[in-house]
């Protein structure tokens, strides 16, 4: 199934699965601290931002559709901004992932990210059901946001 999703995602997976559980946390915890803040468009109007209440802790996160910037007429890329507190590292780092996963592919390209991808990081040794379950949840409205973006061009 790798040769199905984008690389980004493929190699996130490969990074996780090539480690033992207790690395996989740790990854896990990079990739929190690593999730980019806010611009301060969104930043300044929480409004715009959809909360995921199937997260345990409080996520929110907005896509947004931008012309690609290597001159192809019409192709547009998506922008993936997320909101997580500091102090809710598992959902931040979810949020890294997909931030990380998301950023910069084509609508199509997010549509086609299987929904169970989550669950094929290997953090289910490591983490609650609960919780994969917010991750799945929070890529699952990202791919119903995006192509609601889409369908309103």
């Amino acid at each position: 199934m790798t040769e199905e999703l984008p690389a980004a995602f493929a190699a996130i997976r490969e990074d996780f699965l090539a480690l033992t559980v207790a690395d996989r946390l740790q990854l896990l915890l990079e990739f929190a601290n690593g999730l980019p803040p806010l611009p301060a468009e969104y930043a300044d109007r929480p409004e715009l931002l959809e909360p995921v209440p199937e997260c345990q802790s409080p996520i929110a996160f907005f896509t947004a559709l931008e012309e690609s910037g290597d001159g192809a007429p019409g192709e547009r890329r998506v922008r993936f901004f997320a909101s997580a507190p500091p102090g809710a590292p598992t959902s931040r780092g979810f949020a890294g992932i997909l931030a990380e996963g998301i950023d910069g592919l084509t609508p199509a390209q997010v549509e086609a990210v299987p929904s169970d991808y989550p669950l094929t990081l290997g953090l289910a040794e490591a983490v609650s059901p609960l919780r994969l379950r917010g991750m799945t949840a929070l890529l699952a409205r990202t791919k119903r946001q995006v192509a609601e973006r889409v369908a309103a061009l």
